[in-house]
């Protein structure tokens, strides 16, 4: 028997007629909407977003003003770095390492890489003479030692000496390197410079092949007229002395061709 207000188990509740007009019951469309959700998958916390351009032409248009804008500040930057440069190569000022001699390096010297190629000739010629002299001066230093041995005196070897330590680096730095100068940055001024000392270096040499008797006699140089005097006292002395000459008279010939060949060179050039 049942009793009196205790509920059916077997009783469904409110009866819903599918086929009535208006659809499902009010209750039950909000579960019907949350099941639709939870089959798509909408409205949960981790679904995956998908950005969708709205405009692709204007972010192309975007992109190419941003390439526009590096491009045209690379050139900038790039006029910038060679203005700085000629400015460099223009006041003469050099930043590059020492390489010559490769033994021991005490001077930067790169005909090859930094002289013009129309130039490079006459730069290898003014660097041969550069060297004659080099080594006419330290003939000159073995020379005077020998006549000094031979009872010379003392007084010709520190001539000589002096010769040495003050003509080799000063004729790198008064004519040679503002003749490389020259050649690099096209600076007529420094071609002056070169030539006003390169006069100077070729009336040093003709002094020297002569070798007047005007300081200790003449013998702290390896000239014709030292020569002379010393051979009749000793043999090889005066040949040491006779081959100094021969330098340095070879020094004077190679210097006046380098002096005329830069010379036309400089004319034509400009």
């Amino acid at each position: 028997m049942n009793r009196r207000g205790d509920p059916n188990p077997f009783d469904e509740g409110d009866e819903v007629n599918p086929f009535a007009n208006g659809g499902t019951a009010a209750g039950s469309r909000p579960r019907a909407s949350s099941m639709a959700s939870e089959s798509f998958g909408f409205g949960h916390k981790h679904d995956a977003t998908v950005d969708i351009p709205l405009d692709p032409t204007n972010d192309s248009q975007r992109k190419v003003k941003e390439l526009a804008a590096w491009e045209v500040d690379l050139k900038r930057r790039e006029k910038d770095i060679q203005r700085r440069e000629v400015a460099v190569a223009k006041a003469g000022v050099t930043t590059d390492d020492k390489n010559w001699p490769p033994f021991f390096p005490i001077i930067h010297h790169d005909i090859a890489n930094e002289i013009p190629a129309h130039a490079q000739r006459l730069q290898y010629l003014a660097f041969a003479s550069w060297l004659g002299i080099v080594l006419c001066l330290v003939f000159n230093v073995i020379a005077v030692i020998v006549c000094w041995i031979k009872g010379g005196g003392v007084k010709i070897f520190f001539l000589a000496t002096i010769y040495a330590l003050l003509g080799c680096p000063l004729s790198y730095v008064l004519w040679y390197r503002p003749l490389y100068r020259a050649m690099r940055t096209d600076s007529a001024l420094k071609f002056g410079w070169f030539f006003l000392f390169y006069l100077l270096h070729i009336g040093f040499c003709i002094f020297a092949a002569i070798a007047p008797p005007i300081v200790f006699h003449g013998k702290s140089l390896t000239g014709i007229l030292a020569a002379i005097d010393v051979f009749s006292d000793h043999v090889l002395v005066g040949i040491f002395y006779l081959l100094g000459f021969a330098l340095f008279c070879l020094e004077s010939l190679l210097s006046f061709w380098v002096l005329q060949k830069i010379y036309m060179y400089f004319r034509g050039h400009k």
